[in-house]
């Protein structure tokens, strides 16, 4: 993928894989709007133990997500499973980093949206996304959620809000994405991708993306 071409950051940290399947679907609506890529990555696991150290490449899945790929991103969908109705601490870390991005204005006038996954129907989901919201207000970006012109956002039966996308995966982790929920993923990266295309003549100009 050229670093030159305009992409949404679809950034996640995924336990069990269902996050992961969510992240997924969205790139695939991102790209399905024309002059605009989607960019996967994810975060490392946070270790309990100090002296312990993550490899730079994870064994499975997307690589990990450098200050670069959000730096010059023209938005970013940013996902988490559900910690006790927060984001988990694996990409709080990550946003915590991002001080220089917020005091250079990098990420201002861009469009974002968040999505999450929990166990149960009433297990978070909204405030998980809001959790994840609130970080990105402070960057300066505009929100991205799904209006209710999306059928199946009145339809749906499982995961799928107005304040970001959601999947609920059951107790055991086991239940695939419903057919509401891919629809939903979908039009969540065609949205944002259309609003970074719309968005990008108000962004901050920022130096030439490294080669």
């Amino acid at each position: 993928m050229s670093q030159t071409n305009p992409y949404i950051l679809v950034l996640y940290y995924s336990r069990h894989g269902a996050t992961q399947q969510l992240a997924q679907l969205i790139a695939r609506g991102v790209e399905q709007v024309s002059g605009m890529e989607a960019r996967l990555r994810t975060v490392p696991a946070v270790s309990t133990v100090c002296e312990a150290t993550a490899d730079n490449i994870p064994d499975q899945g997307a690589v990990y997500c450098t200050e670069d790929d959000l730096r010059y991103c023209a938005g970013l969908a940013i996902g988490s499973p559900t910690r006790f109705g927060n984001m988990a601490a694996p990409l709080k870390y990550f946003l915590d980093g991002t001080s220089a991005l917020w005091l250079s204005g990098a990420l201002i006038n861009k469009p974002a949206t968040a999505f999450t996954s929990t166990a149960s129907l009433h297990g978070g989901q909204e405030t998980t996304l809001i959790s994840m919201l609130l970080p990105l207000l402070h960057h300066g970006m505009v929100y991205c959620g799904i209006p209710y012109s999306e059928s199946a956002l009145l339809s749906t039966t499982t995961g799928g809000t107005p304040y970001g996308m959601s999947h609920t995966a059951g107790p055991d982790n086991d239940r695939e994405i419903s057919d509401s929920e891919s629809q939903l993923c979908l039009a969540t990266g065609k949205r944002i991708a259309t609003l970074a295309l719309q968005l990008s003549p108000l962004q901050p100009p920022q130096q030439k993306q490294p080669a």
